[in-house]
């Protein structure tokens, strides 16, 4: 990498930094490109050499976060030829070890309201990456109400989990993903609105 190179990536790394500094005392809509480039030490003239808007920093710092999200998605099969999800263990899942990794930003994010604008970035890059790189036998289901429901599922875990605080660890995160995966009811007690739990 050139001197050049290094000093693009160092630049674009402090005004990302900047950015989060400021989000964690406004909104990102009350957030102007001139508080952002006070805060990262530079001038107007080096935050538009990299970007157009403030909206374009914000979209490639979440794009940065979903690639790695990617990565930890593709971890339980990317060297595997056929990927047996009856045999998944909680070890192979490292998606929340991600979100953990990264519970600062993502908690940023979420009190800035962004977070719909990353939910819906982080669904269409599952989405798609699970459309195109698992392919399931024929079972009668329609592959995109299939990742509609699935992905729905996994993201509304995650957003659960940032939302409260990160109360649980990841491993106990993975433990409880992998036994949803695996339960498969036959059946369940019913009891009247306002009745107690029945004892078993």
């Amino acid at each position: 990498m050139s001197h050049l190179d290094r000093r693009v990536v160092r630049s674009k790394e402090a005004l990302k930094q900047a950015l989060l500094q400021l989000m964690r005392q406004k909104d990102f809509s009350a957030i102007s490109i001139t508080e952002i480039v006070a805060a990262a030490n530079y001038n107007r003239g080096t935050f538009y050499s990299h970007y157009d808007s403030k909206e374009a920093l914000l979209a490639e710092f979440i794009e940065d976060l979903i690639q790695d999200l990617l990565m930890s998605f593709r971890a339980p099969y990317e060297h595997e030829e056929i990927f047996r999800i009856d045999e998944l263990t909680a070890n192979s899942v490292q998606i929340f070890e991600h979100i953990h990794q990264h519970a600062t930003d993502y908690t940023i994010l979420l009190r800035s309201n962004v977070m719909p604008q990353l939910r819906e970035k982080m669904f269409a890059a599952l989405k798609r990456i699970s459309q195109e790189e698992l392919e399931y036998a024929e079972n009668g289901i329609d592959r995109e109400l299939l990742a509609h429901y699935s992905i729905n599922g996994l993201l509304g875990l995650i957003l659960y989990w940032i939302e409260g605080g990160f109360q649980y660890t990841p491993a106990y995160m993975q433990e409880q993903l992998i036994k949803m995966i695996h339960w498969h009811p036959t059946e369940a007690k019913t009891r009247k609105p306002g009745a107690p739990p029945r004892r078993s």
